[in-house]
């Protein structure tokens, strides 16, 4: 497996320390109210997927884990410091990306845009920035192509390589907001498999609606449903996902055929 150049906890003795530690925060839009008094604990190198309705919360959680929004009682500690100074830790995959498919630029530029206010500074991009770009394409797969226009790549392939400019300012702590959106399940697979194996260099946080990401690797599954709930993964089945979406909701396995047992025809 490719790692990170930079080592991550080896320094700073964060093994024993929360990633992320929420104490009694609320944070509200005007008179509506999104969280109060909620708690949430995310020691290192765990896999967390979080899960809940639109409206629930997960983006205004990912917010203020970011320090895009403040909260307006309670107390957030990222790294043990404030959200907005541990922004240079943390590699974050937005749900939406506007990407001008027009826009004549690189796989590798794209994956380098990550490195801007890294320490990066007006000019041209130093070899170590280079480098950290080339060492997350490779991670996600796309080194090959690193040359070739991004809008060339089909849709599995833009999802990592939005993974690969997360991974380029070589964060400690990794945040995905709908990774496996719109992915086939191979390739939701792979990307699946790409996750463990960062959790053993950072802390991977997910928001997805995918149950099929909530296997043996994932610690904690977090609800966000106008309120912040920690659950085992162990309790994640139909009834849960009933319970936060609604009873419409169904697990869909998608590696084996559906068998009627009446007709005996798959």
């Amino acid at each position: 497996m490719i790692r990170l150049q930079r080592p991550l906890w080896g320094l700073i003795g964060m093994n024993d320390s929360d990633v992320i530690a929420f104490e009694k925060v609320s944070f509200s839009y005007g008179r509506s109210k999104i969280f109060d008094d909620a708690d949430l604990h995310i020691p290192a190198n765990e896999l967390v997927w979080i899960v809940g309705p639109n409206g629930g919360g997960k983006t205004t959680l990912l917010k203020l884990v970011l320090g895009l929004l403040e909260p307006d009682d309670g107390t957030i500690r990222i790294f043990g410091g404030s959200p907005a100074s541990a922004r240079s830790r943390i590699g974050y995959m937005p749900q939406d990306a506007s990407l001008d498919a027009r826009f004549p630029i690189s796989v590798r530029d794209v994956a380098l845009m990550g490195r801007l206010g890294n320490g990066h500074t007006v000019g041209r991009f130093k070899r170590r920035d280079l480098d950290a770009a080339d060492r997350a394409l490779e991670l996600v797969g796309l080194h090959d192509v690193r040359r070739h226009a991004f809008s060339e790549l089909s849709g599995g392939q833009l999802r990592r390589l939005l993974i690969a400019r997360a991974l380029a300012c070589e964060p400690d702590l990794l945040i995905l907001d709908e990774p496996t959106a719109n992915l086939d399940a191979l390739v939701a697979r792979e990307l699946h498999d790409l996750l463990v194996s960062l959790r053993e260099q950072m802390t991977v946080v997910m928001v997805s609606h995918d149950p099929a990401f909530v296997t043996e690797q994932v610690e904690q599954v977090i609800c966000v449903k106008h309120d912040i709930k920690v659950h085992p993964t162990t309790r994640v089945d139909s009834a849960f996902l009933s319970e936060i979406y609604g009873d419409k909701m169904r697990v869909v396995q998608h590696d084996r055929g559906l068998h009627d047992p009446e007709s005996g025809h798959e």
